[in-house]
């Protein structure tokens, strides 16, 4: 049996503390680690996110799940993981699979970075997106 795109982002968003646009600034300040997830291409267009490290989406879980040989940071259960998307979609099914291996606190910022960009958002930067 197969399910909907929508019931799997539906699933997945079961076990996410979803971050609202608001409290980003917030959960930076208190320790939480910002991956932006955009491709080049949307950073390019759109701007960089101030504070976040970049990750791709497609190497996401080998860069930072705790048992990979590949990841790029040490990160344990306790850590507060927001990964950002373009509008809140992938960074979800994202989330959840970092979950899985064993980062319980991912999550991911409702709406992306467009919920940013609409509403003029202090973390981006137009400047040196890459």
């Amino acid at each position: 049996m197969h399910i909907s795109i929508d019931e799997l982002l539906a699933n997945a968003r079961i076990g996410l503390a979803r971050v609202e646009v608001g409290q980003l600034i917030y959960e930076m300040a208190a320790g939480a680690l910002v991956i932006d997830l955009r491709p080049l291409e949307q950073r390019q267009r759109d701007g960089s996110l101030t504070g976040a490290l970049v990750i791709d989406r497609n190497v996401l879980e080998w860069r930072l799940a705790p048992s990979s040989q590949s990841r790029l940071v040490d990160l344990d259960r306790e850590q507060r993981v927001i990964l950002v998307c373009n509008e809140g979609y992938s960074s979800s099914l994202a989330a959840a699979s970092l979950q899985e291996l064993g980062l319980p606190l991912a999550t991911d910022l409702v709406g992306g970075f467009q919920a940013l960009i609409a509403q003029s958002h202090p973390m981006i930067s137009t400047e040196h997106a890459s």
